[in-house]
């Protein structure tokens, strides 16, 4: 890999991670929960409504709001972060071809 791949690999590593947690903040998974009329409530609302009335545990839409108010765990900027790395290396690739 050259390195102006690997800079662009680096750079959404460190993007990915560091905006994720404002990401979850506008999508309306907040501190203090989740807020009304936002994108989480809506998902968590179409949810509820397509497993009966709960939240299947384990669930994407059951760990957001726990990330929003305690932070995303160290396994999960992980993943963030190699998504991130995998989209700066692609745009970072895409950017440096020639013809």
């Amino acid at each position: 890999m050259d390195p102006v791949t690997l800079i662009g690999a680096g750079v959404g590593t460190v993007g990915a991670v560091v905006a994720a947690p404002a990401v979850l903040a506008a999508a309306g998974f907040t501190a203090g929960g989740i807020a009304a009329g936002s994108i989480a409530s809506y998902l968590m609302s179409t949810a509820a409504v397509a497993n009966g009335g709960g939240i299947a545990a384990g669930s994407v839409v059951a760990t957001l709001p726990a990330a929003g108010a305690a932070g995303i765990p160290l396994a999960g900027q992980a993943v963030v972060g190699a998504l991130g790395a995998a989209v700066g290396a692609i745009a970072s690739m895409a950017s440096n071809c020639t013809s």
